[in-house]
């Protein structure tokens, strides 16, 4: 798996889906200042990039979630590459929303998706956690069961640790900040003093500021 990880954080970089720039920032929609940028959305444009993520997650749902009738993707993240992977499993395949339309039939669960129901999530990003256990909230308030979520990528954050931990969602992702840290410091994306302060903005993301 750590192979597989290593290779996805380089892909993601090689293809800018990730970028770091430690002497500047990127502002997140929280109003985080970030010396880190993903944007996952990128990969369905390289193909070669887009059937290796595919392949690892079903690689990654094979061997640790036997039991499921459904793949739902979070909107909108994940809604290709969730559809790509239900194809593969030969899953139906559902989307959720960050919250019901208001408007025609007011659904948050796009497709169809029966009471009963235990459901696979595919997401593109962990960062709080937030966004990705409100999808699992909706799952299990159609009365379904949510056995796991599979995600890209996440950014190790200790907050989005104890929210899947209390929400009781198990969570498995094909790369994360550590290891892409490590690849990008192996290829020469960042330097070593650089690597110091990408670590102090992980411990205190919402802390950081740009010097």
């Amino acid at each position: 798996m750590d192979n597989t990880a290593k290779q996805i954080a380089e892909k993601l970089l090689q293809i800018k889906a990730i970028k770091l720039e430690p002497t500047n920032h990127f502002t997140w929609a929280s109003g985080w200042f970030s010396p880190i940028y993903c944007d996952n959305r990128k990969t369905l444009s390289y193909p070669e990039v887009r059937t290796f993520i595919k392949d690892s997650f079903v690689k990654v749902i094979k061997e640790n979630f036997k039991d499921f009738d459904v793949i739902a993707g979070v909107a909108t993240g994940a809604i290709a590459q969730g559809a790509l992977v239900a194809d593969a499993l030969k899953k139906p395949f559902v989307y959720i929303r960050s919250q019901a339309k208001d408007h025609g039939l007011g659904n948050q669960i796009e497709g169809k998706l029966d009471a009963g129901q235990k459901v696979l999530i595919i997401e593109d990003l962990i960062s709080t956690g937030g966004s990705s256990l409100s999808a699992a909230e909706a799952v299990r308030n159609a009365g379904c069961e949510v056995v796991g979520m599979v995600a890209i990528f996440t950014y190790n954050f200790q907050k989005s640790v104890d929210a899947f931990n209390e929400a009781n969602v198990k969570l498995i992702t094909l790369s994360n900040y550590n290891i892409l840290i490590e690849q990008a410091l192996e290829t020469g994306y960042i330097t070593n003093d650089e690597v110091e302060l990408l670590n102090q903005w992980r411990i205190a993301p919402d802390k950081w500021k740009k010097e």
